[in-house]
This record gives C-alpha cells, sequence and structure tokens, in this order.
C-alpha cells in the first residue's frame, strides 16, 4: 500500500507543476494561516499579543478599518478568508503582516510610528492584499516543497506544520509580489472614504527616518522604497485622483488608549 502512496503523490507532483499555482485550494490557505495564528495566540516568544478586552477601543478601530476593507468589493477573497485581526505589543517594531486566510498583525510600533488613520488603513490593506493574492501561501508552497503541500492537502500529518509559523512571519516578498500589494492598498482604499495614498504616506515618512535604528531594521526585510510613492500616486491618478479623509485627529485619539 505505502508503494502505492508513493507512486500516486509522484504522479500527483508531476501534474501539478505543470499546472503552475491556479491549483492550490483555498483550504491551504486556512491551514496554514490558522497554525500559525495559534502558535502567536498562544504565546510564541517575542510576539505578546494583546486581549481585546483589555484595549477594546483599539480594536474596534483597527476592526472597523478593516471592515472598510472589506466593504470596498475589491478584495477579491473576502468572503472566502477569515480575516481576524490582532494588535502586538512591541513599540519597537514598524510593521505588519497578514498571514494565508487573511490572519492580520499589526505591532502597536507601526500604529505609534503613523500619524494619520489613512495611512495606518493603506500599511493594512497592503498585508491584506499580500493574503487576498495569496502571496504566502504561494512561496511557502514552493519552499516546503510540492510533495510536502500535496500531503497537507490531501490529508497529510497537520504536525508538519508547528515550524512553519515563524517561516510565514519571516518571509521576504519579492519586489513584484510588493508592486501588486501597494496597487491593491490604493484599489482598496478607494473605494471607501479615506485617501487612497495612505501607503504612500508610509513609505515618504520611511524615508524621511531613513537613518532611525527601526527603519533600518524594516528596510533591511523590505525593498527599497524610493520608487513606491511614484506608483502609488500613479495608480491614484489612473483611478481618478478622488481625494479622502486621513482623520489624524480621530487617529491620535485612538492611539491615547494603548495606555499599557
Amino acid at each position: 500500500m505505502k508503494k502505492y502512496h508513493s507512486i500516486f503523490y509522484t504522479l500527483l507532483v508531476i501534474l501539478f507543476s505543470s499546472c503552475g499555482n491556479s491549483w492550490i485550494p483555498l483550504s491551504l490557505d486556512d491551514t496554514l494561516g490558522s497554525n500559525s495564528a495559534a502558535q502567536i495566540n498562544n504565546g510564541m516568544p517575542g510576539m505578546e499579543v494583546l486581549d481585546e478586552t483589555d484595549y477594546p477601543e483599539a480594536y474596534e478601530y483597527l476592526n472597523n478599518l478593516k471592515s472598510k476593507i472589506l466593504a470596498s468589493g475589491k478584495v477579491k477573497h473576502g468572503e472566502d478568508f477569515k480575516w481576524e485581526l490582532k494588535i502586538i505589543k512591541d513599540d519597537s517594531v514598524l510593521n505588519a503582516f497578514c498571514l494565508p486566510g487573511g490572519y492580520i498583525y499589526v505591532y502597536t510600533g507601526l500604529m505609534k510610528y503613523l500619524e494619520t488613520e489613512h495611512a495606518l488603513a493603506g500599511v493594512i490593506g497592503h498585508e491584506m492584499a499580500h493574503a487576498d493574492l495569496r502571496h504566502g501561501t504561494t512561496q511557502l508552497v514552493k519552499n516546503m516543497g510540492l510533495s510536502l503541500a500535496l500531503q497537507l492537502i490531501f490529508g497529510g500529518d497537520a504536525s508538519q506544520l508547528v515550524n512553519i509559523g515563524a517561516n510565514l512571519i519571516a518571509l521576504s516578498f519579492s519586489r513584484s509580489d510588493e508592486k501588486d500589494a501597494d496597487m491593491k492598498s490604493v484599489e482598496y482604499l478607494y473605494n471607501t472614504e479615506l485617501d487612497a495614498r495612505g501607503t504612500g504616506v508610509f513609505f515618504k515618512k520611511i524615508q524621511k527616518d531613513g537613518k532611525n535604528p527601526e527603519i533600518v531594521e524594516f528596510l533591511s526585510t523590505h525593498p527599497n522604497p524610493d520608487n513606491r510613492v511614484e506608483e502609488i500616486n500613479n495608480k491614484w491618478m489612473e483611478l481618478g485622483g478622488k481625494k479622502g479623509l486621513e482623520n489624524r485627529q480621530k487617529y491620535q485619539s485612538m492611539l491615547k488608549t494603548l495606555n499599557y
């Protein structure tokens, strides 16, 4: 029987290797994302997730931003993924990420670094786009090997996922993936009342503060923002150049609730 299983997986590897990545079922996104999210939420070293009951105002604010993006009608897998959001307490990290399946994590360092709602919404939209475009799943399937991916898809031992959480968080996306996520973020926000150039505001600030240690750390794991602001503005103009809200005062009021 084991011999036939081996032949079966070998044939599947040959078959699916010739089909690109469209064959990967959405269920794998949730399998990968939910397993990694559980590791983070249960106390992954260096990642302290704030309890929603202790910080209801901040969670309500960020979940509202997430809901605005999902309501834009531009998120392809808006109904397919979980889109759960958590805040990680670490004021030294200027980052956010979204695991496959829509598990969103935002660091307090990023929240406090930014000054307006549309800037944070832009970054959240960018990270959601990585999940919506399935960048993490596609890259991880390549990294883990097609054979292991097929075993997981067809009911293999999920214990193999134990070490994948850290790998998902540490993924570095290609310049092409980053550009696609930038453009999607503009599309998402353009259909809200917020200004769709929020991600560009973040990159402008990154460029201005480029010598700060936190910025150096960010740039070590992300493509250089040199041309990204221009490309974001071009996409915004392509969509019609509609100016939206920044909501600076509202955003600053929310930050004051992070009194840990």
